[in-house]
């Protein structure tokens, strides 16, 4: 197992030479997709950023995908509507499945048949449906700044009181976010539409046993996040990220090497 030292050289050095390669497919509705890859041996790692995000911004200016890609094939999916992928304006184009149905057509575009994967706020949301709907095609599933949380409003009830407050940095974070690259406001506004009411995943926690990470700053609501996880799951990890926000936990510049090092850590721990 890697130490932190050398996690963190590699974040900081190694990441700095490291150039990730460009590549697209066509989804099967037409709308065409970019990601990038990194690394050329071992297992594969699919990582799936946040909303409002990118593949590059979520996971290579961290320096998280370089880190992953010292041991792992690593590819990171710019999300429809986000990054260089297409950003149709027609909510029907981000209907209940269709982000999820993109990482499977990326991964068969790309013949992984089983990969880690890693998902981030609204990525772990993608994430979570992968490993409702498609488990076989998952080595290990990680969570950042999500989780699946309780539907059971008994057990919402007892679910523990989570940290009031954020960042003081994380006001800026946002900023950052809002002047990064190729954002469509139009897009998002599709997004927002397609999503808004849909139901709570649909998933049997207690008969899962791929390993499961997740990992939430402290003012990020973790406890509603994790709850059910840390009560129903067989083989869980949980994090939590002293004074981090939802956006300071991961973005470059904010994110504390805790986050990138807990992550290496447990894919190498658990990989086949």
């Amino acid at each position: 197992m890697r130490t932190a030292i050398a996690l963190f050289s590699l974040a900081l050095g190694v990441a700095q030479a490291a150039k990730p390669v460009d590549g697209y497919f066509v989804a099967s509705d037409g709308v065409k997709i970019h990601y990038l890859t990194l690394g050329r041996r071992g297992s594969w790692v699919v990582l799936i950023h946040g909303f409002t995000g990118n593949a590059d911004g979520n996971w290579f200016l961290n320096g998280i995908a370089q880190a992953l890609a010292d041991s792992h094939r690593v590819v990171a999916i710019d999300c429809r509507g986000h990054g260089l992928s297409d950003k149709p304006e027609d909510p029907a184009k981000y209907g209940p499945g269709r982000m999820e149905l993109d990482v499977v057509e990326m991964m068969d575009h790309l013949k992984i048949k089983r990969a880690h994967i890693h998902g981030y706020s609204m990525g772990g949301a993608i994430t979570g449906q992968l490993l409702a709907h498609h488990p076989d095609r998952i080595i290990t599933a990680a969570f950042g700044g999500s989780g699946i949380r309780e539907v059971d409003p008994a057990w919402v009830a007892k679910v523990p009181k989570d940290v009031k407050g954020k960042d003081e940095l994380e006001d800026q974070a946002s900023k950052d976010l809002a002047a990064a690259p190729n954002r469509d406001e139009k897009a998002f506004a599709a997004i927002r539409k397609a999503t808004e009411g849909q139901p709570p995943l649909q998933i049997d926690l207690t008969n899962i046993t791929t390993p499961i990470l997740a990992i939430n700053g402290e003012f990020d609501s973790p406890n509603a996040k994790t709850a059910r996880m840390k009560r129903e799951l067989q083989n869980f990890k949980n994090v939590v990220l002293p004074g981090k926000s939802h956006l300071t936990a991961i973005m470059a510049g904010y994110m504390p090497d805790e986050y990138l090092k807990t992550l290496v850590e447990f894919i190498d721990s658990h990989d086949e």
